[in-house]
This record gives C-alpha cells, sequence and structure tokens, in this order.
C-alpha cells in the first residue's frame, strides 16, 4: 500500500505557498493537510496536525523558520517529522543553524520545481538533500570555517536581538521574551553595533531584511512607525 505524506506548507508568499501545494499534490503519495503564511500560526498547525512532512520557508512573520525548529526540537512527539526548506535565503549561518534545528534538506527559491520535487522524494524517504548552490556553500564552511563573513558568524542570540530590534522591540520587552536582564541586552545589542558597524533603527531593519530574520513586509511596517 502506498504511503500518503500528510503535508504541511508554511511560506508567507500566497502564490509560491499554493504554486508548492498544486505540484506536490499532482503526485497521489502528498496530502496537504495544512497551510500557513506565518510562523506562530504554522507552529501551531503542525502540532495540531502532526504531520509527516514540514515544507517551512527560513524567512516568515511572526516566528522565523529557525525559531519555529527549534520549537519542534524540543519536543520528542516531532522526531519523526520530515522537513525541508525552500527560501531564496542563502546566509551560511543561517543554512547551518536550519540543520542543526532539524532541517533535512534545502532548497533554493531559484530552483526547478523538478528539483523541488526530487528533494521533497529524497527527505521523506529518509534521506537529506541539498540545492547545488547550498551544497556548495557548505562544503566552502567545512573547508573554511574560519573565513566566514562577520555577518554570518554571528551567534543565535546575535540573531535574535537582531531580529527583535528591527521588529521594534523595546530593551525591556527583548529582556522578558528572552529571559535576560535589560543591562545583557543593552551589552549584547552595543557588542553586535560594533561588530556590524550599523547604527540606528533604519540600519539595523535594513539589515535584519538583508539577513533574512525578518520579511520585508515587516521591515517597511517597522520603518513606516
Amino acid at each position: 500500500m502506498t504511503k500518503i505524506f500528510r503535508t504541511v506548507l508554511i511560506e508567507d508568499q500566497t502564490a509560491i505557498r499554493e504554486l508548492l501545494g498544486a505540484i506536490l499534490t499532482r503526485n497521489p503519495q502528498y496530502q496537504i493537510v495544512g497551510q500557513s503564511a506565518d510562523g506562530h500560526a504554522g507552529l501551531a498547525l503542525v502540532r495540531e496536525l502532526r504531520p509527516d512532512l514540514l515544507v517551512l520557508d527560513a524567512t516568515l512573520p511572526g516566528l522565523n523558520g529557525l525559531e519555529l525548529l527549534q520549537h519542534l526540537k524540543a519536543r520528542t512527539e516531532f522526531r519523526h517529522l520530515r522537513v525541508i526548506i525552500f527560501s531564496g535565503n542563502h546566509d551560511a549561518q543561517l543554512v547551518r543553524d536550519l540543520i542543526q534545528a532539524g532541517a533535512h534538506g534545502f532548497i533554493e527559491k531559484t530552483a526547478s520545481m523538478a528539483e523541488f520535487l526530487e528533494g521533497v522524494d529524497a527527505v521523506v524517504h529518509g534521506r537529506t538533500y541539498f540545492g547545488p548552490s547550498i551544497a556548495d556553500l557548505l562544503r566552502q564552511v567545512v573547508a573554511h570555517p574560519d573565513d566566514l563573513p562577520i555577518r554570518e558568524s554571528l551567534s543565535l542570540r546575535h540573531r535574535e536581538i537582531l531580529k527583535l530590534v528591527a521588529e521594534g522591540f523595546s530593551t525591556k520587552q527583548i529582556g522578558s521574551r528572552l529571559n535576560l536582564s535589560e543591562s545583557t541586552v543593552d551589552n549584547h545589542r552595543s557588542s553586535l553595533m560594533r561588530k556590524l558597524n550599523i547604527h540606528g533603527r533604519v540600519a539595523i531593519t535594513r539589515y535584519a531584511i538583508d539577513l533574512g530574520l525578518i520579511p520585508p513586509s515587516a521591515g517597511f511596517c517597522c520603518l513606516a512607525t
């Protein structure tokens, strides 16, 4: 009997999400049981529906793809969930963090649909799959770990704080969300600004968008307020 892979799609661009769903369901092995454009709502869907496969964008409003995977990794009931990232963000540190958080594959949004299906097939059958650019990136990281640009050597904590600053949260709010004191948040923030040599809310927000920590739409909203 053919196994049916119950699938959840989390992608903030409606056209892309609907296209991926249409492509997958041409194969009767794949059943789309849930879709979301938002990280928080997507996480709730996965927890409720317990799918076999998660197709996930790295850059989302609310929780980003990495944060979502970290939430799932902490729960033993999702250890059998297969995850493939479909994203336009090729930041080396983010790719490594996503893999460490439980992603089994990563396909660039510039890939063909045939390559996307090849990657999904590999992942649901217990293998890993990385698109050509991602595979080359990972080889370079392994071969030259000390040659990463500053932006790709940011710690997870720095990325968390950069994201929250760009989203408009105050030092007190960031401390509350990350369970840190306000002075610790200030120290991290100052260290981050010196390391990146960027200053001011606009520069921080643009950098966070460029890094894929927040979607451009969220950045525009923050800059407008």
